[in-house]
C-alpha cells in the first residue's frame, strides 16, 4: 500500500496543528516504508484490523463512505463510487456513520511495531533469522527488530492481559540467546552496548 504523497502532506499538515487522527486499516496492506512514515507522525495512531474491508473517512462535520482506498493504485487507476454525508444536513445518518467507525476504531489494536531497516549480519547462533531480524522475547521466534516493541503478536497480546512491563522472560529481543530480558530491557547487555547508536530503547534500558 502506497499512499498519495498530496495525501500524506495534508495529513502531516493536520498532525502540526496536533488533530487527533485515526487510521485503521489492514495490517498486511501497508508498506514498511509508509509505516516509518507513519511512525514520525505525533497526532496520527495507526490502528489495525485484519479482517476490515470497509473504507470510510471522516471528521467532526463530514463523512464520505466510499469503495476507494487510501492507497495511489486506488485513486489513480480505479473506478470507484462513494456517498457523502454533511452532519448538518443528515444529522442521524451521519451518527450512524460515525458510531459505526468508533465501533471500528475500538475492535482495532494500535500498532505498536516499528519496521526498521537492520544490517544483514544480525544472526542467531551464525544464522540469520528467517522471518524478520530480531526475536521476541517471550518465544524466541523471528519479528521486526524494534526494542520498544520485542514481542510478537501472539506474545504480546498474552502480556497486555497483566501488562507487567518488569515481567521476566526468556530471550533477548536482538541475538535471541536466552537473557532475562522484559519490555523495559529487552536486550543482553553486549547486544545492548553494540546497538545503543543504532536503535531506539526504552528509557529504562540499561
Amino acid at each position: 500500500m502506497r499512499i498519495n504523497d498530496r495525501l500524506k502532506q495534508s495529513i502531516e499538515d493536520k498532525d502540526r496543528l496536533k488533530i487527533d487522527i485515526r487510521v485503521v486499516y489492514r495490517k498486511d496492506d501497508l508498506r514498511p516504508d509508509e509505516h516509518n512514515w507513519f511512525e514520525t507522525l505525533r497526532s496520527t495512531r495507526l490502528k489495525f484490523l485484519p479482517d476490515l474491508h470497509a473504507k470510510c473517512y471522516l471528521n467532526e462535520k463530514e463523512a464520505i463512505v466510499t469503495s476507494m482506498n487510501l492507497y495511489e493504485h486506488s485513486q489513480v487507476h480505479n473506478h470507484e463510487m462513494g456517498i457523502y454525508v454533511n452532519r448538518e444536513e443528515d444529522a442521524a445518518l451521519y451518527k450512524d456513520i460515525y458510531e459505526e467507525a468508533k465501533r471500528l476504531d475500538r475492535s482495532s489494536d494500535e500498532v505498536k511495531i516499528s519496521v526498521l531497516k537492520v544490517p544483514k549480519d544480525t544472526e542467531k547462533n551464525g544464522k540469520l533469522p528467517t522471518n524478520g531480524s530480531g526475536f521476541c522475547i517471550r518465544c524466541g521466534d523471528a519479528i521486526k527488530l524494534n526494542p520498544t516493541a520485542p514481542y510478537c503478536k501472539k506474545c504480546y497480546s498474552a502480556w497486555k492481559k497483566y501488562e507487567n512491563a518488569e515481567y521476566e522472560e526468556k530471550h533477548c529481543h536482538i541475538c535471541g540467546k536466552p537473557n532475562k530480558s522484559m519490555l523495559t530491557k529487552p536486550s543482553c547487555y553486549d547486544c545492548y552496548k553494540a546497538k545503543k547508536g543504532v536503535l531506539e530503547f526504552p528509557l529504562s534500558a540499561p
